[in-house]
């Protein structure tokens, strides 16, 4: 019992990672990229880096939702064709 709730565990961390890391990437590279160009014209507008940021995270959110809630969706039945195995496997 104990490594099916292991395996439950660790897919659905692996979802999460997988939904969440479009989005944690394209942040990341728009910071670094803001960064350097702060850097280089030393403009330092906290303003232009939010905005950036938050305007290409939408995007990206945008473009990948279908993606992800098709993920989401996948996962909840694969979760759900297992669960009568999994609680009869418990009692």
């Amino acid at each position: 019992m104990d490594e099916v709730i292991i395996e439950l565990g660790r897919d659905a961390l692996r979802v999460a990672l997988l939904i969440g890391s479009p989005v944690l990437v394209v942040g990341a590279l728009v910071g670094a990229l803001v960064a350097v160009v702060q850097a280089a014209t030393q403009i330092q507008d906290q303003t232009v880096a939010f905005v950036l940021k938050l305007v290409s995270v939408a995007a990206t959110l945008a473009i990948f939702l279908p993606w992800c809630m098709s993920k989401l969706a996948e996962f909840s039945a694969q979760l759900l064709e297992t669960a009568p195995e999994t609680l009869s496997g418990a009692m």
